[in-house]
């Protein structure tokens, strides 16, 4: 058996002096680690409550920075818009077609007459090829009909000749046969006379024969001469008429060259001004048409492209501003992506009619130069200026607000409560122009500061002070 465990060695010792051992020092040591650690909880909450009893209050605000363009309605009337281009065009080709080769992405810069596409041209170039060998076929018989005509004209001026000569002998030989004739009658009356002999008369009557012959031989040379001459002008005709025959088909040919030469130039589609692509509507595959609608599958262009040059602003301005709106008045505007570097430009166009759903007429303003910044359709403020305004130089930098009830005057200076870890700094302020309840600060704030709204009159430079939230 296990033996009994001793169970007075458990009970507690509740004499004098087991009391008296543990001591009373340890029990302050616990009581001072206890109000250690509360006073590191709770130190923040009281002393905030000591400052919420002792510290002034004070609401604060901090400045106000505005950009130019937000505050260029402070200068004049002013107007939202975008950058458009005057110039601008959307490309597509003349005729409805497939499109075998795209020769931009957007960014592309082109030239007037640079190919943007083509269209498939097959039939075309068939059109082409076919209209070429006709002219050509047809040139060359033109060709062989005016060397024809110029050889039959040839012999026609020597037939003529020969016409001529044998006419010339025909006369010689007729006056050779009537001087014949006379003598054979002179003779036969001499004979009769018995003053010639007959031997005599009969020599005139061979020579009679003899010349009627020649008279004979040269009429027959005439008639075979005009014969031949007739044959040849015949001829000369028939060969002219050929030749235009040939110069017709090869005007025909001419004109049905060029009009296939038009046709395949439809198959091209060319940038008309010199310019940079913008947008790119179809890729190569797709089937484009220049009247396409809605409900049809294709592209009504290929790539749009603007003139960069022709750049301007385009503003819709209220009905209740256009009073401040002239023509070739000055103008400021601001880019939303560059809204602290202004451009100046003055106003090019107004709208002769209103959009009554908006009540606002649109405006275009020409800029005075152009930069590689100005994208179309980016976003602008357009601020119209008076002249003297207008005229003002400087940079335009961000404009400093604050409240005029912030401003403590000190004999004709001007300052403002500064507040800094929980501390109050008095700093001297320039003041400008007032805008409604605030007035604008020229220097001395950079426009990260916040500062008392409404300082009291007794606060002091450097004093602590509790921000009201």
């Amino acid at each position: 058996m296990s033996e009994t465990p001793d169970l007075h060695s458990l009970r507690i010792d509740r004499t004098p002096s087991a009391r008296k051992r543990s001591g009373p020092w340890q029990g302050r040591i616990v009581w001072l680690v206890v109000l250690i650690i509360a006073g590191w909880l709770f130190q923040r909450p009281v002393m905030n409550l000591v400052d919420r009893l002792r510290l002034v209050e004070v609401e604060v605000t901090s400045v106000v920075r505005r950009s130019p363009s937000q505050d260029a309605g402070s200068e004049g009337a002013a107007a939202n818009g975008y950058i458009v281009a005057r110039t601008r065009a959307a490309l597509s080709a003349d005729r409805p077609g497939r499109l075998v080769e795209v020769n931009v992405v957007e960014g592309t810069r082109v030239r007037a007459g640079d190919v943007v596409a083509r269209i498939d041209h097959e039939e075309q170039d068939a059109a082409v090829g076919r209209s070429r060998a006709d002219l050509e076929v047809a040139r060359r018989g033109a060709e062989r009909a005016a060397a024809t005509t110029a050889r039959a004209a040839a012999d026609e001026g020597r037939l003529r000749g020969s016409v001529e000569s044998a006419a010339a002998q025909l006369e010689e030989a007729q006056a050779q046969l009537d001087f014949a004739r006379e003598a054979e009658i002179r003779y036969e009356e001499l004979l009769r006379q018995g003053i010639v002999q007959v031997e005599r008369r009969d020599e005139a009557v061979r020579d009679r024969r003899a010349a009627e012959a020649r008279a004979t031989s040269a009429n027959a040379l005439l008639a075979g001469a005009r014969s031949t001459l007739e044959v040849a002008q015949a001829d000369i005709e028939v060969a002219r008429r050929t030749q235009a025959e040939f110069e017709a088909r090869a005007q025909s040919s001419e004109s049905e060259l060029t009009q296939a030469l038009a046709s395949l130039e439809k198959t091209f589609v060319r940038a008309p001004f010199d310019g940079v692509v913008v947008s790119k509507e179809a890729e190569v595959g797709e089937v484009v048409s220049p009247n396409s609608q809605g409900g049809s599958n294709a592209r009504g262009s290929v790539a749009t492209m603007v003139d960069f040059g022709s750049l301007e602003a385009q503003a819709e301005v209220p009905e209740t501003s256009l009073a401040a709106v002239r023509l070739g008045a000055p103008a400021r505007i601001y880019l939303d992506a560059f809204p602290d570097e202004p451009y100046t430009g003055r106003i090019d166009r107004i709208w002769p009619a209103a959009d009554r759903q908006k009540a606002t007429v649109e405006v275009r303003v020409a800029f005075d130069s152009l930069d590689e910044r100005l994208r179309p359709q980016m976003g602008c403020r357009v601020v119209f200026l008076s002249e003297a305004a207008a005229a003002q130089e400087g940079p335009v930098k961000l404009v400093l607000l604050v409240p005029s009830t912030a401003l403590v005057k000190q004999g004709e200076t001007s300052a403002v409560f500064v507040v800094e870890r929980g501390r109050v700094r008095l700093q001297d302020v320039a003041v400008g122009a007032t805008r409604g309840n605030r007035v604008i600060i020229e220097s001395g704030l950079t426009g990260e500061e916040e500062i008392v709204v409404i300082p009291p009159l007794e606060m002091e430079d450097g004093q602590r002070v509790r921000v009201a939230r």
